[in-house]
């Protein structure tokens, strides 16, 4: 695999995981507008969902950029 892929990887899963981790973090009310004003077990989850989110993303992408490419169209 190719460095630029690496990085595209790696870039996306982030990029997706913390969205999604804050999205669903935000849904559970676990959000605040500013970080100081939230507490430290807030501050934990919102955390632990981001990387969660991030790793899942990350290793999905991986798996699609491992797969032998599709047979020709007839």
């Amino acid at each position: 695999m190719e460095t630029f892929v690496i990085l595209n990887i790696v870039a996306l899963g982030t990029l997706a995981g913390t969205i999604t981790g804050l999205i669903i973090g935000y849904a559970a009310k676990r959000q605040k507008p500013a970080w100081s004003a939230m507490t430290a077990e807030d501050k934990r989850v919102n955390l632990a969902l981001v990387l969660f989110f991030a790793l899942v993303y990350i290793a999905l992408l991986t798996w699609f950029a491992l797969q032998p490419p599709a047979p020709a169209f007839p």
